[in-house]
């Protein structure tokens, strides 16, 4: 009887010792598979016109006589206005700066031998959503500088050009994203289908940063390009199984 209870015993604890094995070697082939991922990379490039435009047009005089400067300048500010209005903008797209006018002599460390005592600078801004007709104006100055208009460089507001902006950038944000993200997708099918596996459910993803180009070539956007390139790069890791 005794031999009979201590084989039964035996019996018992060899069977609670494979059990045990057995359910410590699934516990371990699932944590290797859940382990399984494949990372990869959604790309989406887009080109869009840009759909606002700034144009700054400065003018900028010089003179003997305060009076006078300030007075060429209310003439040179007249004359541009007149010219946006004969292109077809109205006063809500207009924008004219308070004009300046500097004495130089009075400045600090001030030179005796300036030319001119008075040196002065006037603005007129163009903005507007009508993009093509911003373009076709700032292609078309040059009555203004045939009736004597000193249009300044840089440091007077007088770019080369409008600037060109994306104000409904959302609007295309998240069509971009989902095609990032189908990329990513195809790709990881196509990864798992070669590693004979299936994909599972996603684990981590970073839709990553949409970066704007002009269409001129440049890394990034100054504004001078009307048709814009949006890029972003998305990472996904998906789980395999």
């Amino acid at each position: 009887m005794n031999t009979l209870s201590r084989l039964l015993t035996a019996l018992l604890v060899a069977a609670g010792i494979a059990l045990a094995g057995f359910a410590v070697g699934q516990g371990l082939e699932r944590f290797r598979m859940s382990d399984r991922s494949v990372t990869v990379k959604g790309l989406a490039e887009q080109a869009v016109e840009s759909d606002f435009a700034i144009w700054t047009l400065g003018f900028r005089r010089a003179g003997a006589e305060f009076g006078a400067v300030q007075q060429a300048l209310s003439g040179d500010r007249d004359q541009v206005v007149a010219f946006l209005k004969s292109r077809g903008f109205t006063d809500d797209e207009i924008e004219a700066r308070p004009l300046q006018v500097q004495d130089l002599y009075a400045r600090e460390y001030a030179q005796a031998n300036q030319p001119f005592r008075f040196n002065g600078t006037g603005q007129v801004l163009v903005k507007s959503a009508r993009v093509a007709d911003v373009e076709s104006a700032a292609l078309a100055i040059d009555p203004l500088i045939q009736a004597g208009v000193q249009l300044g460089g840089e440091n007077e507001g007088g770019r080369s050009g409008p600037r060109y902006q994306l104000r409904g950038f959302n609007d295309i944000k998240a069509p971009l994203l989902a095609e990032a993200t189908r990329n990513a997708r195809e790709q990881a099918d196509k990864f798992a289908a070669e590693a004979g596996a299936r994909l599972g459910p996603l684990k981590n993803a970073n839709q990553g940063v949409i970066r704007i180009t002009g269409d001129d070539g440049n890394d990034f956007d100054d504004g001078g390009s009307r048709t814009k390139r949006l890029r972003v790069v998305s990472t996904f890791e998906y789980e395999l199984r």
